[in-house]
């Protein structure tokens, strides 16, 4: 791929490509980048190191051979993101405010306390010939990872819970981080990830939309025995109360069975909190709300209910981003998106002798990247969590309060199921004496899966 001008070069910023399995790079000229795009110094082109970007447009694993060789370049980038400004403005960050002027400290922790998942490269082939990499390709799955993580580090530790470098953390953070390594045994892997997405319609290697990735994440979820969550993916930008009721409430085990299950599973954690025999437990619920705000732009309209989404207790965040570049949208300040980019490589993490895993490299210790919220491509994903049914229950006030009180809602909360719909049953796990990584380990074992259509893609 050749260059043209006088610079003579392509100078690559980003490991995203916009066509074909992967695509064709985005690039950026020495010329001064858009407001959408990553601040930097007017001496930015003496300040780092460039280089030409010469991969096959239709091979997108050679990337592997030209990321490793600039990884350690790429970091420098991250001295150039733009600070937090001086402002009286409150930044709210997944249902928590920070006061920036007084708290800026406290924000930063915040945001470097959530899991942080990036391409990675050198795991083993995906489906034992494919792609030992995910750059260019694995964006809004590593973003889907980053939104389900947030959930399950709500689940076990709680939202307050927070990180810190070198510090011991609890096992059950630990076994959180194991379910996403780059390995076909970890139940959210890139490797379970893209094998699901096959019965979605999408080859491996190919780019996902937010919608997509619900799908596949709700799917992978029914092989996910110690997180126990009910993930409901609403349609046609309607969420139904009474579905999610169908689906969270369950019956606890009985007493003669309590003591054969697992002490972490969700039904022997009620029990022991004194759910009374007989009635309903509820099922921690991953809700994602996949939505398209305007036709080739966000609406205006929608801004104020989609700023609101982040002040909610039960925030997961969003998914989102430009065509084919997916973030993880975790709050705003102002005008201003905040979000966790995947666009970096790095290479696999496995787990170390004792067990554990060296986590340094999933948590974003720079300050955060930030855009304005009018240049969100309009398919997104808003994700939240509500761990009781008392949660579920103050979403739906909340939802009510500042949601549908819009001439032109974002979307729909209706009590009952639509008569027109087909009827609602709650997803199950196959029949399998398998585990669900032994399950996916081959897409034509996908079959028992019904083919869900996207609701919508970022548009190209």
């Amino acid at each position: 791929m050749e260059s043209t001008g006088s610079s003579g070069r392509l100078w690559e910023l980003q490991f995203e490509r916009s066509s074909g399995r992967g695509g064709v790079f985005a690039t950026l000229t020495d010329s001064a980048p858009s407001s959408a795009e990553l601040q930097v110094p007017g001496s930015f082109a003496a300040a780092v190191v460039k280089w030409p970007v010469e991969l096959a447009q239709d091979d997108s694993w050679r990337m592997e051979s030209v990321l490793s060789r600039y990884e350690n370049q790429i970091t420098i980038f991250a001295d150039y993101l733009e600070e937090f400004p001086d402002t009286d403005e409150l930044v709210w960050i997944l249902g928590k405010p920070h006061l920036l002027k007084t708290e800026k400290s406290k924000l930063l922790s915040d945001i470097s306390a959530r899991l942080w998942f990036t391409y990675r490269r050198k795991f083993s082939p995906i489906g034992g010939t494919g792609p030992s990499s995910d750059a260019g390709w694995g964006c809004m799955l590593r973003c889907g990872q980053m939104m389900l993580a947030q959930a399950l580090i709500c689940r076990h530790l709680g939202r307050d819970w927070n990180w810190e470098k070198q510090k011991e953390q609890p096992k059950e953070y630990q076994r959180i981080l194991q379910c996403f390594l780059d390995r076909k045994d970890c139940c959210y892997s890139i490797h379970q990830m893209a094998q699901m997405g096959v019965g979605e319609g999408k080859s491996i290697g190919e780019w996902f939309g937010p919608n997509t990735v619900a799908q596949v994440l709700k799917k992978l979820a029914l092989f996910d025995e110690w997180n126990s969550l009910a993930v409901y993916v609403s349609m046609d930008n309607t969420v139904v109360i009474e579905d999610i009721k169908k689906m969270c409430c369950v019956l606890p085990l009985s007493a003669d069975t309590v003591g054969e299950s697992p002490p972490d599973t969700l039904n022997a954690s009620n029990q022991s909190k004194g759910t009374p025999a007989g009635r309903p437990a509820w099922k921690p619920l991953l809700l994602i709300v996949p939505l398209r705000l305007g036709i080739n732009q966000i609406n205006p309209v929608y801004v104020d209910a989609f700023k609101e989404c982040f002040k909610m207790p039960q925030s997961l965040g969003a998914l989102g981003g430009k065509p084919n570049n997916a973030y993880y949208f975790i709050g705003f300040l102002g005008d201003e998106l905040i979000f966790l980019d995947p666009h970096t490589t790095q290479t696999f993490v496995d787990t170390e002798e004792n067990g554990t895993v060296d986590d340094q490299t999933f948590h974003c210790l720079q300050s955060p990247q930030r855009m304005n919220i009018l240049n969100l491509d309009p398919s997104v994903a808003l994700g939240f969590f509500c761990k009781e049914e008392k949660d579920f229950d103050s979403w739906c006030s909340l939802v009510q309060k500042e949601i549908l009180k819009e001439n032109l809602r974002m979307f729909e909360l209706v009590q009952k199921h639509p008569s027109h719909w087909p009827p609602f049953v709650p997803p199950a796990k196959p029949e399998v004496t398998t585990t669900g990584a032994e399950f996916i380990d081959s897409t034509e074992q996908l079959e028992e899966f019904d083919l869900e259509e996207d609701f919508e893609i970022l548009s190209v």
